[in-house]
């Protein structure tokens, strides 16, 4: 059965193995081990990028395809929700009429811009698709009839997803059962089908063809692979998943807006998160978007105490200063490129 469900694909480490579990159980039952709304949010937000990172890692770690439009497909998911649900009312069709439109859009654009650059050189292509990428950012800054513009689209979901529904008047384990609590469990069901049908895909012959094609294109094509049809299939895939990944977004915040989705900012997230675990393991998605999210959302509070602590130091305090925070988590990325240079799930595969 687990055989089945991780489609052969072990983690090949004790250590490794043990992470992974730690880090499901911890989602699982993060409403309950960790309370408070901003641990919820974090929970959710590494669910979400879980999803997005691994669609990601399909292209650049296991077809070696370097794309800066990625987040495109992101917000497009995200935008599909947002304008579903304005347009149509917080209903269930409103939220399938919206994914189903952004994953169509999202099939459209990912081959158009798969048939027409994947020929390219692979600069020439990261380059077509920041260009891509940044249009798209500008157009739905200004559709503000649309999009919301700069402003963004806020909306109602179903009401059984909203923080008021509550069909238990007594909590669960201390724990209210509320509509927020089921929004967090339906994206955990997502992000867990959404990861094992990538493992079923980078484990498949499909999937060990991208490999191939990786690791030497011109012997893939000499031995009669179509490159350009595979690196096209790979990208329309991945587009289709950061998709997913959107609308995951979209219904957990119940707001969307260019800078939540479209941003470069959140494209560098996912690079470093994909350096951080490890390309070409869909597993380092997991273990680099917990440890960097976490980091990325706590770290401030680290500092502040060690501040505090240091108080009768006043240069160590001004260094571990809460505004910092920036310098200490880049500083954290470089030591962690220095010692894990094939990202934690390499390393420790490798041992």
């Amino acid at each position: 059965m687990l055989n089945r469900l991780l489609s052969g694909d072990y983690p090949r480490s004790r250590v490794l193995a043990a992470i992974l579990v730690a880090i499901f159980v911890g989602l699982l039952l993060a409403p309950f081990l960790f309370p408070g709304i901003k641990a919820l949010n974090v929970a959710a937000k590494v669910l979400v990028f879980v999803v997005l990172v691994a669609s990601f890692d399909l292209l650049l770690g296991y077809t070696g395809i370097v794309s800066f439009a990625h987040t495109m497909f992101f917000g497009i998911g995200a935008y599909g929700i947002a304008i579903a649900t304005t347009r149509m009312g917080a209903t269930w069709g409103a939220l399938a009429t919206g994914t189903g439109g952004a994953l169509l859009l999202s099939l459209l654009l990912s081959l158009a811009v798969g048939l027409f650059s994947l020929r390219v050189r692979a600069i020439f292509f990261a380059m077509i698709t920041l260009a891509v990428a940044a249009a798209f950012q500008t157009l739905a800054s200004q559709l503000s009839g649309l999009t919301g513009g700069e402003d963004g689209l806020t909306f109602r979901v179903p009401e059984v997803l909203l923080p008021s529904f509550e069909p238990f008047e007594e909590p669960f384990l201390g724990v209210s059962i509320d509509g927020r609590l089921i929004s967090y469990y339906l994206l955990f069901v997502l992000a867990v089908t959404l990861v094992l049908a990538l493992l079923r895909i980078v484990n498949s012959p499909f999937g060990r063809v991208l490999q191939a094609i990786r690791e030497n294109e011109f012997r893939a094509e000499a031995i009669g692979y179509r490159v350009v049809v595979y690196r096209t299939l790979s990208s329309v895939l991945s587009a289709l998943f950061a998709t997913l990944a959107g609308c995951m977004l979209a219904i957990w915040l119940r707001y969307n807006g260019p800078d939540t989705s479209l941003s470069f900012e959140v494209m560098m997230d996912v690079l470093l998160i994909v350096v951080i675990g490890g390309m070409g393991t869909l597993y380092g998605a997991a273990i680099g978007a917990v440890l960097f999210l976490v980091a990325q959302s706590y770290l401030q509070d680290l500092l502040r105490l060690g501040s505090e602590a240091a108080a009768g130091l006043p240069w160590l305090a001004a260094l571990l200063s809460p505004d910092r925070w920036l310098l200490w988590l880049g500083l954290l990325f470089v030591l962690s490129v220095y010692y894990f240079p094939t990202g934690v799930v390499g390393r420790l595969r490798s041992r």
